[in-house]
């Protein structure tokens, strides 16, 4: 089993505060985006995922390169302050989100679809029924 490697961001993205989940498994980046509204505490970033990590729907996976490197951690900091002051997200985040979307979107059509189809075939049912109903009263 390969090590699996979590990212969270956190940004304001008009209207709302985000968060953008990464996961990095095997070579491979899933992510999952989650809106908090108003600006989250580090607490209730803490609380959020302990409680709500395993309840969140990532997207599917998207070949990436994970790097290994020991940084010093004042350069840590240093990246770690000028990532905050860059708004959006990854591209390869972005791709995955967009993948998840466009998954959720066909899903979406195809039930919507057969709902409508449902719905049809019941009313044609029902005046079908009511005009044999209007026959047999004669």
């Amino acid at each position: 089993m390969g090590e699996v490697h979590s990212k969270l961001t956190v940004f304001f993205e008009e209207p709302f505060w985000v968060g953008v989940f990464e996961r990095y498994e095997n070579g491979r980046l899933s992510a999952a985006k989650v809106t908090f509204g108003a600006e989250p505490k580090d607490y209730e970033v803490q609380e959020f995922i302990l409680r709500h990590y395993y309840d969140l729907q990532f997207s599917p996976a998207v070949a990436a390169d994970v790097k290994k490197a020991k940084k010093n951690p004042k350069r840590m900091q240093r990246d770690i302050k000028r990532t905050l002051k860059k708004t959006g997200i990854g591209t390869k985040s972005q791709q995955a989100l967009k993948l998840q979307q466009e998954q959720n979107k066909q899903e979406r059509k195809v039930k919507s679809r057969e709902q409508k189809l449902m719905e049809k075939e019941r009313l044609f049912e029902l005046k079908q029924r009511q005009k044999k109903e209007k026959h047999r009263g004669r």
